[in-house]
């Protein structure tokens, strides 16, 4: 099947905040919150919840006025949750983001200013934190790989390598940080691998002819990506019609001779070994996308603290 430019939008996205489900939003804050206060998780939680430390202000009544500033260099993103967050903490603390989500800051930069209750601050500070520093940690560590890709006109993809819970946030975050998203799940787009090849007695090539047929009949709505490992595999995965084919584990050489094979007739798709030595390598080959797991299991932590004015 000759590769449809009318695909693009089925084949990568960034996901915008928009899209993203409020309610699942209170929920994660809500079960953070309860972490720290209740701890939740805990077969057997502690009798008496709450925040002791911050209790001994309560008295005081004492209003506090604080600000979020970036320790470093690094592409924001997360600024939505602080709301919902404070929210749940009791809802009296107001923010003021002053930047938007994908902008660059400096150390120093003030990202948002807060006041409210001193009591409630304290108590939801390292949640708020903990959820802003992580999603611009992964919008950071995007960036540099994106920019690791050089003029090529190949699209940096993330993976389903995100933390349980947190996969719509993080890959909203890849998005921040100037990479697309690959499939958000499992439900959207169907993947022939090599374990799905591994069942029955035909040969592999009949194996892949039948599996893609079947997915044509079954989904025809979705596209179609078959995962080859070797040069030799990828004329029978274009003969059985797939819309993307996965170059796992390629090496150079290897991508050398598969890439012109799919020019025109597929999408092409690298994965494995990807990192910020080889992808420049990559990038001068000019595969349609390149899909990098680090994007998210590896994105260190952002620093920003906050200050009280």
């Amino acid at each position: 099947m000759p590769r449809d430019p009318g695909q693009t939008d089925r084949l990568i996205r960034r996901l915008r905040w928009d899209e993203l489900d409020p309610a699942w939003l209170r929920r994660l804050a809500e079960m953070a919150r309860a972490e720290d206060i209740a701890g939740g998780g805990l077969l057997h939680p502690p009798a008496r919840s709450g925040d002791p430390s911050a209790a001994l202000l309560a008295a005081s009544g004492r209003r506090a006025h604080a600000r979020l500033v970036s320790r470093g260099e690094y592409v924001l993103a997360g600024l939505g949750l602080l709301e919902p967050i404070l929210s749940v903490y009791g809802g009296a603390c107001q923010v003021r983001p002053l930047l938007a989500d994908g902008t660059a800051i400096s150390r120093g930069t003030v990202v948002a200013e807060l006041e409210g209750p001193a009591t409630e601050l304290l108590t939801a500070e390292r949640t708020l934190l903990n959820f802003l520093q992580r999603l611009t940690g992964v919008a950071t560590q995007t960036q540099t790989y994106v920019r690791a890709l050089g003029s090529s006109a190949a699209r940096l993809l993330d993976t389903r390598k995100t933390t349980p819970g947190f996969r719509m946030l993080e890959k909203y975050a890849v998005g921040q940080g100037g990479g697309y998203n690959h499939r958000l799940g499992l439900f959207d787009r169907i993947m022939v691998k090599d374990n799905h090849l591994a069942a029955g007695e035909a040969t592999v090539a009949q194996r892949v002819t039948d599996l893609v047929l079947a997915a044509r009949a079954s989904r025809p709505d979705l596209l179609v990506e078959v995962e080859v490992d070797a040069v030799a595999q990828i004329e029978p995965v274009l003969a059985a019609g797939a819309d993307v084919v996965l170059l796992d584990n390629f090496s150079l050489v290897q991508l050398r001779a598969a890439l012109p094979l799919l020019r025109g007739r597929a999408w092409s798709e690298v994965s494995g070994g990807v990192n910020l030595e080889t992808l420049p390598l990559i990038g001068e080959l000019n595969p349609d996308f390149v899909s990098c797991g680090a994007l998210t299991h590896a994105a260190t932590w952002a620093d920003i603290g906050l200050d009280w004015a």
